[in-house]
């Protein structure tokens, strides 16, 4: 089992910055092998895919943050990163950690980080 917390989340002003942090703990064994991403929930919204790091740090971005959020991972650390960058008040959501893996199948979800920006 594997256990995700994010942190890093606040309230900004339009124009700002933020990093949240997701730290994995648990049976991180196969992590390394495992793909990671961002997701976000507005209210009264569906959850969505913001950024995806694979293997090899391979990585795709919602084209609403595209050039302006960056995904990264430290696999000593079994710790991912969201620098966002420019934020706008439609950047306002929860923000949740994912890990999922193939084999062996599993899927993660943290709890989820508050991301507000002011205007």
């Amino acid at each position: 089992q594997v256990q995700l917390v994010e942190s890093g989340g606040g309230l900004v002003q339009a124009g700002g910055s933020l990093r949240l942090s997701c730290a994995a703990s648990g049976s991180t064994s196969t992590l390394d092998f495992a793909a990671m991403g961002w997701y976000r929930q507005a209210p009264g919204k569906q959850r969505e895919l913001v950024a995806v790091i694979r293997v090899g740090n391979t990585t795709n971005y919602a084209d609403s943050v595209k050039g302006r959020f960056t995904i990264s991972r430290d696999n000593a650390k079994n710790t991912m990163y969201l620098h966002m960058g420019s934020l706008k008040p439609e950047d306002t959501a929860v923000y949740y950690c994912n890990v999922r893996n193939l084999f062996p199948s599993y899927v993660y979800w943290g709890q989820g980080t508050q991301v507000t920006v002011s205007s």
